[in-house]
């Protein structure tokens, strides 16, 4: 049985185009959560007398869920890098 295989050259400029998007998204998610993350650790502990007790267990408790986002972050980027072929760090 023979099958016919037709290369789309449209795949690799769709594919391309997503992976700048998708780098660009996974950026700024990773410097936003960067800056959310010293934000919460900021209130959880160096000022956290001048907070009230529910903010600072909101504070504690987003530490632990941004950390995570800036971990999924970080490895969108990686994905995103390597599919383009650059240099992942």
């Amino acid at each position: 049985m023979n099958t016919l295989v037709i290369h789309n050259p449209s795949y690799k400029i769709e594919t391309a185009c997503l992976l700048k998007k998708l780098l660009l998204v996974a950026n700024s998610l990773l410097a936003a959560s960067c800056a959310l993350l010293i934000t919460s650790i900021l209130i959880s502990y160096p000022f956290a007398g001048y907070f009230s007790i529910p903010v600072q267990i909101s504070a504690h408790i987003s530490t632990i869920v941004i950390a995570a986002i800036l971990k999924i972050s970080y490895v969108l980027r990686c994905i995103a890098l390597h599919g383009m072929g650059k240099e992942v760090r």
